[in-house]
């Protein structure tokens, strides 16, 4: 692999585990088995290199997502799909757990490709239910916006209270919670 692409993925796993203010250089020099003077030669310094990973980190949720998305199905269907993937719970999200860092949230440069994210997110599933309405699945009263919103509030919510549990079973209930409302919205 490539000394780039070890720092963006070092830094991407550091990022999760250890939030910024714990990522350090030399962490991240040691996760990736690389130099002070490559990590200096391919990045300005350890903001560069953490919006790099934050970016990827970003495009990997999307492509993640868009594999349920974009698969055949209901909007139902294709929506559970994407709250019952495989995911690591106690680790939380990638991207969602970075907004608890205060150090992220006070740089607008490294906040910004987690807005991004989950601007996309909430947009592509309102999208599906939006196609849900228009076939019939959903009832025209229902909000795409707002339904999407909720979505995405109670999948990070349920990292959260599992995480606090140390536990999978609240994200479960949360996310099989949400897939039981969701065949009610049809009524």
């Amino acid at each position: 692999m490539e000394t780039v692409e070890r720092l963006i993925r070092s830094t991407q796993d550091l990022l999760w585990e250890r939030g910024y203010v714990g990522t350090s250089p030399k962490a991240i020099q040691r996760a990736a088995d690389a130099g002070q003077g490559s990590m200096y030669h391919h990045f300005s310094g350890k903001a560069q290199l953490a919006k790099a990973a934050i970016e990827r980190s970003g495009v990997e949720l999307r492509e993640a997502a868009e594999e349920q998305f974009s698969g055949s199905g209901t909007a139902t269907e294709r929506i559970s799909r994407y709250l019952e993937r495989d995911r690591d719970v106690l680790r939380g999200c990638r991207i969602g757990r970075l907004t608890a860092d205060p150090d992220v949230m006070a740089d607008s440069e490294l906040r910004a490709p987690i807005a991004e994210t989950f601007l996309w997110l909430r947009a592509r599933l309102a999208e599906i239910i939006a196609e849900g309405k228009r076939t019939g699945e959903y009832p025209d009263a229902i909000d795409p916006e707002r339904t999407a919103a909720t979505i995405a509030a109670v999948l990070q919510g349920g990292y959260v209270l599992a995480r606090a549990a140390g536990s999978d079973e609240p994200f479960e209930l949360a996310v099989r919670g949400l897939i039981d409302l969701l065949p009610e919205a049809t009524k």
